[in-house]
């Protein structure tokens, strides 16, 4: 289904180099074009933008992920941001389909900065009016804005996956939390799906290394189980859990998250652990040295574009989420 805007005059999206894909689907949806504006780097490595279109009074959408390289797609943020709002635009909101350093949210130990908020402060200082974002990684980072944070959630996607996926099989399934910070994301999905729930207890010697400890709850011994969480970084958590659960009896493996942030040795971990297949969303632009067999991507351009349509037209988007 594309929806369309009837003011295309007062609304202009705009896209930096994060995730171009992503914003030509979300302009699709709307029935745009991305408006014109260059994004690029001078030799010195210094982030360059250029706007080529009157945006005086227009409401103003940036599509950028803070993802890899993080701090380079941070400043285009910031200065794309700065540039439209140095031209008099009418309202500038920063759809951040994923938010970087949202692991930063608090002082785990003496001395620790608190990145996530850090950030906050820079896109408003900038001049963002709003930030439209998914599935921050604690939506406790709302509160370190003091402009409107539209929070949206990538469950509904996955879970409209899984429904269709399995149908007339969704209760011989079972959905597993990687861990105890992840519950309360994995039992909406369960619940949703009436699905059981089992929970993984693990233990975090050291940053990126886990160590399984014991499942709790249903016996998964000749069931399939989905594995959720909001994302995967090196994808050592949700590597162990998924071997741990082939142990544990588990028939096939199926793990999915809204970000796929995949670094370092997540490619490779992946292809040799026990995950049968991972769904990730496209908030993060998957290269194609990334696309392998047991990866699939679904698009949030959708629920983002509604989303940005609901904004321009100063509508309820909670709505969204019924």
């Amino acid at each position: 289904m594309t929806s369309t805007i009837h003011n295309t005059d007062v609304i202009k999206i705009f896209s930096c180099n994060s995730n171009k894909i992503l914003a030509k689907k979300i302009a699709d949806y709307l029935g745009i074009e991305l408006a014109d504006a260059e994004v690029s780097m001078f030799s010195d490595g210094e982030s360059y933008v250029k706007v080529n279109e009157i945006v005086r009074g227009v409401d103003c959408f940036i599509i950028q992920s803070t993802s890899t390289p993080v701090n380079d797609n941070l400043m285009e943020l910031l200065i794309m941001i700065d540039a439209l709002r140095r031209a008099s635009a009418g309202r500038i909101t920063a759809v951040i389909p994923y938010y970087g350093y949202a692991r930063q949210d608090r002082k785990a130990k003496a001395r620790d900065p608190i990145t996530a908020r850090l950030v906050a402060d820079m896109l408003q200082v900038a001049g963002a009016d709003r930030v439209l974002t998914m599935d921050l990684h604690t939506p406790q980072i709302q509160g370190f804005f003091t402009i409107p944070v539209d929070h949206m959630l990538g469950n509904p996607l996955l879970i409209k996956y899984y429904s269709e996926k399995f149908e007339g099989q969704l209760k011989d399934i079972i959905v597993v939390s990687p861990d105890i910070g992840s519950v309360k994301r994995s039992r909406e999905f369960a619940e949703k799906l009436d699905m059981p729930l089992s929970i993984i207890d693990k233990r975090r010697p050291e940053a990126n290394i886990s160590e399984i400890m014991h499942i709790i709850g249903e016996d998964v011994t000749g069931k399939k189980v989905i594995i959720v969480d909001d994302m995967i970084d090196t994808a050592g958590t949700i590597c162990n859990a998924a071997n741990a659960l082939k142990e544990k009896g588990a028939s096939e493996v199926y793990a999915a998250c809204t970000h796929g942030v995949l670094s370092g040795p997540a490619i490779d971990r992946i292809e040799k652990s026990a995950i049968d297949e991972l769904v990730v969303l496209d908030t993060i632009n998957l290269p194609e040295y990334k696309k392998t067999g047991k990866i699939k991507q679904l698009t949030a351009s959708r629920i983002l574009g509604e989303s940005i349509l609901r904004i321009n037209k100063n509508q309820s988007i909670s709505k969204l989420f019924d």
